[in-house]
């Protein structure tokens, strides 16, 4: 593919070399009714920051010529970069809700053309699939004059690589991911390199945490967060607290290694809290260290109903640590298989310290492991008391040598069941992990 000889864009190494931005615009209202999630947007994005592209808005805008080129107007003309670089993806169907290519012609002043070779190409898919091209795809092969052909290898709608004007580049592709994807590894990527885009890249690594609040960590690592590159943001989700270390340099191996001193730098400030990075999990952590020491795991729930088990069973492999669990959801399952003391249960109450270290070992005793970890609670939404509010939970642990301590966690900001059981779950995982460690 020629590129666009209109697209004026200085080499990487010139001095007076101009300054980049892209952004990306998705055109869909099924995206903007919440019909369809927006993963083509979280592609691209990803995609910009290996390539080391400044990337600072994204926006949806539904089928509507009116809103479409104002989105385009305001995101070409915005001054953050001097050549700018606008993703769509969306609208580039057969149907007359279908957009995208019309609109730009249009706001650039330029007729739209119809390739030949494209309708050729558009009837041989048809012909492939042992079907006839209806005549509402020819639509597809209509570009803007001076347009590129993006092609599309696994679909009907082909995009365009397209500068209507010096220092802004259009790039379209279609709304399906699967062909998105494609055209942009195979054609968009290649296109941008040679035409000085991508000559550095942006690493990110994501260090996870949990028994700290996202303001306690900010606290603790003050230091980072003021510093630029890398720079490093803190996040929060689900009781998870989270701190984004990002980088950018000529390469992955020298955004790694800007990386690494930092992370370094944070985990010993913040020591045990910080359980991971990036894709672990503290059930894939707590896996890794069970494997390590060849120990095994079983769990007695009752306010979770097996969604601590579940966690533990997402990981591959989990088999090797954990035997099983037992939902003790009736005080007689609790009294009569796990062993729970009467008298306890009786005094102390299903949600107790006392009742909670039972169930661990009565749950360890049962599987024949090295550790146990058990769950009870309240959860809601019903069932609390001045005593024992909903969201308490009592979880319990049972070691290899036979001790067993109970620890008590009060949930507050109440947000539904599911949010004390994920809760409940991930701590009890984080309690087995601290003392594997």
């Amino acid at each position: 593919m020629r590129p666009s000889p209109a697209v004026q864009i200085s080499p990487p190494n010139d001095p007076n070399a101009t300054t980049k931005s892209a952004e990306i615009i998705c055109v869909g209202t099924e995206l903007l009714l919440g019909d369809i999630l927006n993963s083509n947007a979280q592609f691209l994005a990803k995609e910009l920051a290996d390539l080391g592209i400044a990337h600072y808005y994204q926006t949806v805008v539904g089928d509507n010529p009116a809103r479409i080129q104002q989105t385009v107007t305001l995101a070409a003309d915005r001054a953050d970069a001097d050549s700018k670089l606008l993703l769509f993806t969306g609208g580039l169907g057969p149907t007359p809700d279908d957009l995208t290519l019309e609109t730009l012609a249009h706001l650039f002043g330029v007729p739209l053309v119809e390739h030949a070779d494209l309708v050729a190409d558009i009837e041989a898919k048809f012909t492939a699939r042992g079907r006839t091209m209806p005549p509402s795809n020819r639509k597809q092969a209509l570009l803007p004059e001076g347009a590129t052909v993006l092609p599309n290898p696994q679909g009907t709608a082909p995009g365009i690589i397209w500068s209507p004007r010096p220092g802004l580049t259009l790039i379209t592709f279609p709304g399906v991911p699967r062909e998105m994807q494609a055209m942009w590894r195979e054609t968009a990527v290649p296109y941008l390199r040679a035409q000085g885009w991508g000559t550095t890249t942006i690493v990110s690594r994501m260090l996870r945490f949990w028994g700290i609040s996202e303001s306690a960590l900010s606290e603790r690592v003050a230091a980072y967060l003021s510093q630029g590159n890398p720079t490093v943001a803190p996040y929060a989700s689900k009781g998870e607290a989270k701190l984004r270390i990002t980088a950018r340099a000529d390469s992955r191996a020298a955004a790694l290694a800007q990386i690494e001193p930092v992370e370094a730098g944070i985990r010993a400030l913040v020591k045990d809290d910080c359980y991971g990075a990036d894709d672990d999990s503290l059930a894939s952590v707590v896996g890794q260290l069970l494997v390590q020491r060849q120990q095994s795991v079983a769990v007695a729930e009752s306010c979770t109903g097996g969604g601590l088990g579940q966690l533990l069973t997402e990981i591959a492999g989990s088999s090797a640590y954990f035997y099983g669990g037992i939902i003790a959801y009736d005080n007689r399952v609790k009294l009569n298989l796990l062993k729970v003391d009467g008298v306890a249960l009786e005094e102390q109450g299903a949600v107790s310290a006392i009742v909670a270290e039972q169930m661990a070992l009565g749950a360890k005793a049962l599987l024949h492991t090295d550790w146990a970890l058990s769950i009870t609670g309240i959860a809601g939404p019903g069932g609390g008391s001045p005593d024992k509010p909903v969201g308490l939970v009592y979880i319990g642990l049972a070691s290899p040598t036979g001790d067993v301590v109970s620890y008590r966690h009060e949930f507050s900001g109440y947000r539904g069941r599911d949010w004390v059981r994920q809760l409940s779950a991930l701590s009890a995982l984080d309690a087995l992990r601290r003392n594997l460690l």
